[in-house]
C-alpha cells in the first residue's frame, strides 16, 4: 500500500501520535544495548521520527516505499535544518525501498520500524524476509526495534467502529472490515479537507470553503507475538525481547501495542 495524495494530509490527521514516546524507546533501547551512530528508519513515513533523530546527533537514513511521503518528509527536513543546522554527527537522507528489500551498501548500528509498519506486511514470508533483510543490514551487536498492532487491537478497531472526525477545516468516515481467519483488517477512510479559494464574486476579496475529498484503503494483519519472536530468533538476533505498549513489561490479553527488541 503506497500513499499518495493522503501523504500531504497525514501530519495533520496524526498530530496526536506518539512520537516522543517512540524515540524514548528506542533511546532506552540503545541505552540498554549499546548506542548507536547510524540508524535506518524503516517506514520512516513523513519523517516525524527521523528528523528528531538527527536533531539527537544520530545519523539517520529514512527508507519508505511512498515517493509522496518521502517528498513531505524531505521538505520538512530542509525546513528544520533552515531554522536551525543539525548538530555535529546529526543527519538524515531518505531513500525510496521496500522494506522488504532494503539495503544501505554499509551495516547500520540500529534499525527501528515504529507506528505498525510491519502490520502492512500481510505474509508470514514478508515479516521473515524483512526480519532476516533487517539482520543482514545490521552490524554484529546491532539493535532492531519495531512495534506492532496486537490481535487484540485489530478486533477492537472493529468492534469500536465507525470512527468519526468533523473539524472546520479536515474530516473524515473511518470504518473497518475484519477477517478473523486471518486477523486481518482493512481500513476505509474518506477524508474532506479544506481548500481555501478567493472568491471572484464581489469587490472584497471574500473567502470561500471548498473541501477535497480523498479516499484511502488500508490493509493491516497481526500476528502471535511469540511467533514473531521465534521468526525473530530463526533469523539469528541471539537476544529478542517483547515489550507492552511502551513499558518494559511483559505483553498481556490486552496489550494494544507490541515492542520488539533484539540484537544482532
Amino acid at each position: 500500500m503506497a500513499y499518495q495524495r493522503f501523504a500531504y494530509h497525514y501530519d495533520r490527521l496524526m498530530e496526536d501520535m506518539p512520537y516522543p514516546d517512540w524515540i524514548a524507546f528506542a533511546r532506552q533501547c540503545w541505552d540498554k544495548f549499546g548506542q548507536p551512530r547510524t540508524v535506518v528508519d524503516l517506514g520512516c513515513g513523513t519523517g516525524s521520527i527521523s528528523i528528531p533523530l538527527a536533531r539527537l546527533g544520530y545519523d539517520v537514513t529514512g527508507i519508505d516505499l511512498s515517493e509522496d511521503m518521502l517528498a513531505v518528509a524531505q521538505h520538512k527536513a530542509e525546513e528544520a535544518a533552515r531554522r536551525e543546522p543539525f548538530p555535529p554527527g546529526g543527519a538524515v537522507r531518505w531513500l525510496q525501498q521496500d522494506m522488504r528489500e532494503w539495503e544501505l551498501g554499509r551495516p547500520a548500528d540500529a534499525v527501528i520500524s515504529f507506528c505498525d509498519c510491519f502490520n502492512y506486511l500481510l505474509e508470514e514470508e514478508d515479516i521473515a524476509q524483512t526480519i532476516r533483510q533487517v539482520y543482514e543490514g545490521l552490524k554484529p551487536g546491532g539493535v532492531f526495534a519495531f512495534d506492532m498492532h496486537t490481535p487484540y487491537l485489530l478486533q477492537h478497531y472493529y468492534e469500536s467502529q465507525p470512527f468519526l472526525l468533523n473539524e472546520d477545516d479536515i474530516a473524515y468516515i473511518w470504518t473497518c472490515d475484519f477477517d478473523p481467519g486471518r486477523c486481518e483488517i482493512e481500513h476505509a477512510l474518506t477524508i474532506f479537507v479544506q481548500e481555501n479559494q478567493l472568491s471572484e464574486l464581489g469587490s472584497d476579496d471574500a473567502v470561500k470553503q471548498r473541501f477535497e475529498r480523498v479516499e484511502e484503503y488500508h490493509v493491516q494483519r497481526a500476528y502471535p507475538l511469540e511467533w514473531v519472536r521465534q521468526t525473530l530468533k530463526d533469523a539469528g538476533f541471539s537476544i529478542t525481547e517483547c515489550a507492552a505498549d511502551f513499558l518494559w513489561k511483559p505483553p498481556t490479553e490486552t496489550t494494544q501495542r507490541a515492542f520488539f527488541v533484539a540484537v544482532k
